[in-house]
């Protein structure tokens, strides 16, 4: 008797107990995950950059300055696996290697123009002989090659590839018919003072921001040596003094044979900064 007794009682408790009522919590988690999380006041709307004030009676988000006092926040969480990101493309920052953003973009114009080169360890040789993010410069735009590779900042660089692109490119293939192969560069980083100016200051070569050019070679062959030229060099005149005057919009300094002893056998071209704009070409 004990025993059907015990089996009524069992199977009195198990019909009182159906499968909704075991699988089914009080809190869907689906649709109420974001009702567990207490409306923020509105004071708090800027300092909970993921919370938005929202209108009760429509439920529209609305800024923060279009709420009014009693108007409630909702929080909407960041879905799981996606960083807040205030500047996704990190505009004007480093990248990954440090560089800043400008020597990043000079690199992306230089490759644009066909230029040869390669990063060099940070020059520092005490006082204004620095260059920060120095490169060796070996290619130029046209093929041409530049021997020996000269030590530049990248700014030096992309301007004097501009520059032979531009204006020396064109101008040899207008008077000889030919490409410039190779441009032999006298001096390009060195940590010296001015020669032959008279002053006691250091030169642009210590910044990086200097390049010397002594002789232009052709496809052809033929050598052109930057010097003070006869009266028949008609062609080589030509060349040498367009290139000579053309330069003066791409450097702020532009010096060669005629204007003194130190520059009779060379062009000198540099981006110096002067506070009244002025610009040296001689």
């Amino acid at each position: 008797m004990r025993i059907v007794l015990r089996t009524l009682c069992f199977a009195a408790l198990l019909s009182s107990c159906t499968s909704e009522t075991v699988m089914r919590p009080d809190v869907d988690v689906g649709m109420q995950t974001s009702a567990l999380i207490a409306p923020a006041p509105i004071s708090q709307a800027i300092e909970a950059p993921i919370s938005e004030p929202v209108a009760p009676e429509f439920g529209t988000p609305l800024t923060v300055e279009e709420a009014a006092p009693g108007d409630q926040l909702i929080s909407r969480p960041i879905p799981a696996g996606f960083s807040r990101l205030t500047n996704p493309f990190g505009l004007g920052r480093a990248d990954n290697s440090g560089m800043p953003a400008e020597e990043v973009a000079c690199r992306k114009d230089l490759k644009r123009l066909g230029v040869t080169w390669r990063e060099l360890p940070p020059i520092n040789d005490g006082g204004v002989c620095t260059i920060n993010y120095p490169i060796e410069v070996s290619g130029l735009p046209g093929r041409a090659k530049l021997k020996p590779a000269a030590t530049l900042n990248c700014e030096m660089a992309l301007t004097f590839s501009r520059w032979v692109k531009h204006e020396l490119q064109p101008a040899a293939r207008l008077r000889y018919f030919s490409g410039v192969d190779t441009i032999t560069q006298a001096s390009s980083y060195s940590c010296r003072k001015m020669v032959g100016a008279g002053v006691d200051k250091m030169s642009e070569h210590s910044k990086g921001n200097a390049i010397d050019i002594a002789k232009i070679e052709l496809n052809n062959g033929h050598d052109i040596l930057v010097r003070k030229k006869g009266f028949f060099a008609f062609r080589e005149r030509g060349l040498l003094n367009t290139v000579r005057s053309d330069g003066c919009q791409y450097f702020s300094t532009v010096l060669g044979p005629g204007y003194n002893k130190a520059h009779k056998d060379h062009f000198h071209f540099d981006i110096m900064e002067r506070r009244s704009g002025y610009k040296a070409c001689r």
